[in-house]
């Protein structure tokens, strides 16, 4: 039996020629893949580091700089399209572009999971052309169903089929450091949420350029990060063959227990990225400064997607999936007692902190329900599928309930309640696990 050089060419290109025989360890220790004594195929240990693994979640992280940092700044494109080509329609309507791409961004894993279990990270790179081509064609759009076609619905798809595969790969590279390195390339989203509304709120209205020019010109940036990515980006284990999707996952009470937090969670965790700039400017803050109380946000999450994963790693990681629950939703809670310029901004930084721990943390969950990691993207894939429904409904739950009662007090009572609602549902999760309440898992 031979023994794979995890130097070899054929290791590092991540194809799907190899077999199980290829992989073996000496030795086997917790948290390590399931050995051929369990029942499953020997993989051997996750390389937990190396320039491979780093630059796959450097991949990730460009990945979710261009995808989802840009879908971060929707906010600006609502404020213009309210102004310029979309003038005659309704907020709320114009709003549901934003909410469509990012239910599908969510989504869309539900398929892109499986599909990279299957085919690896091959289904990168057609989604990368058709996001890049979605924003080419966005650039030229005038009328509602044009921009709901290309904003809405295509780049929703490219984003799910591109940033859930983007997670598995990183998961099959990284066992005892997983949390961190999905932190680190989570943070990505965090970094593009920062520079892309500045950028395109300076081109947009700081410049001759136009519409089409500045959403061009976004896109031409975002093409280099794209490529790095395709070729960064790999499988390192072999395809899974088996069913499509794992519907025993669905009889675990681990896994179930995980996506009803999941779905709880991202019910109440997107109320600051919709409302808190509304609010601020409800409570005589300035709106040209009340704009930028979302990159505040998305500059703290970046901390919060990197420093909590590396925590999660030592203390385990349903233990942080549940405390960023927990603390959104009593820092949600607390919103309208910010009423002040410096209170808005210390709210910001913390709710930014809080929930940035939940997209990642939720992620880095999942990986532990799979005992083949093969698996690993299906089962995110289908837990971030369920979550997507709650980021579908969540925002017009929200903003019905500001309609209806003319302030924002309502809101954060929901949003808060149902953050801490899946907080203690992912601590129950944990009654399912050997280790028990109190483990470190």
């Amino acid at each position: 039996m031979s023994i794979k050089d995890p130097n070899s060419e054929n290791f590092k290109s991540g194809g799907n020629t190899s077999t199980a025989s290829d992989y073996v360890t000496p030795e086997k220790d917790i948290g390590d893949s399931p050995t051929e004594d369990d029942g499953m195929p020997d993989f051997g240990k996750a390389p937990d580091g190396g320039i491979v693994a780093w630059l796959v979640a450097a991949g990730a992280g460009c990945l979710f700089f261009a995808a989802l940092g840009f879908s971060n700044s929707f906010g600006v494109f609502q404020e213009y399209y309210m102004t310029h080509q979309l003038q005659d329609e309704s907020a709320d309507k114009i709003a549901w572009i934003g909410s469509v791409s990012a239910f599908l961004q969510f989504g869309t894993g539900a398929v892109a999971g499986p599909l990279f279990d299957r085919y690896g990270a091959r289904v990168i790179r057609p989604a990368a052309i058709a996001y890049v081509s979605g924003i080419m064609m966005m650039s030229l759009c005038s009328k509602y169903w044009q921009l709901m076609l290309t904003q809405g619905l295509l780049m929703g798809v490219s984003m799910g089929l591109l940033t859930l595969p983007a997670m598995a790969s990183v998961s099959q590279f990284f066992d005892k450091k997983r949390a961190a390195a999905l932190g680190i390339a989570v943070s990505g989203s965090s970094i593009g949420g920062i520079v892309f509304p500045i950028l395109l709120a300076k081109m947009l209205h700081g410049s001759s350029l136009g519409f089409g020019w500045s959403v061009r010109l976004t896109g031409f940036i975002i093409v280099p990060f794209m490529l790095f990515a395709c070729a960064t980006i790999r499988a390192r284990l072999p395809a899974r063959t088996t069913t499509f999707f794992i519907g025993r996952a669905w009889k675990e009470p681990r896994f179930t227990f995980l996506v009803a937090s999941t779905f709880c969670m991202f019910l109440g965790m997107f109320t600051p990225l919709f409302f808190v700039p509304t609010y601020a400017v409800s409570r005589g803050m300035d709106a040209t400064l009340a704009s930028y109380l979302l990159a505040i946000v998305n500059g703290a999450s970046t901390f919060g997607r990197v420093i909590p994963g590396i925590l999660a790693d030592k203390y385990g990681r349903m233990n942080i999936f549940a405390l960023a629950g927990l603390l959104t939703g009593l820092i949600t809670l607390c919103m309208t007692n910010a009423e002040s310029t410096a209170g808005l901004i210390v709210y910001c930084i913390f709710i930014g902190f809080s929930s940035g721990t939940i997209i990642s943390g939720c992620s880095a969950a999942f990986t532990g329900c799979s005992r083949d990691p093969r698996e690993i993207g299906t089962y995110i894939g289908m837990g971030m599928a369920v979550g997507a429904i709650a980021v579908l409904i969540g925002p017009p739950i929200n903003g019905a309930l500001v309609a209806k009662y003319g302030g924002y007090l309502q809101m954060t009572i929901f949003s808060g309640v149902m953050c801490l609602t899946g907080g203690f549902i992912a601590l129950a999760s944990k009654l399912t696990t050997p280790e028990g309440i109190t483990g470190r898992v």
